[in-house]
């Protein structure tokens, strides 16, 4: 299942961890801003219904 990478395995394995890593890293940043901004957004709403 595995293709054959010769002597370029190191370089192209390591290529393929960064890049899920950065990939990982996004979600979870993007995630934890979604996260932030629902909060916010819940606040604003929270006093707006509490206005006259």
């Amino acid at each position: 299942m595995m293709p054959e990478l010769g002597e370029y395995a190191a370089e192209v394995l390591s290529a393929y961890a960064a890049s899920l890593l950065l990939l990982v890293a996004l979600v979870g940043l993007s995630l934890r801003r979604s996260r932030k901004v629902r909060a916010q957004l819940g606040a604003v709403e929270a006093r707006r219904k509490d206005a006259p």
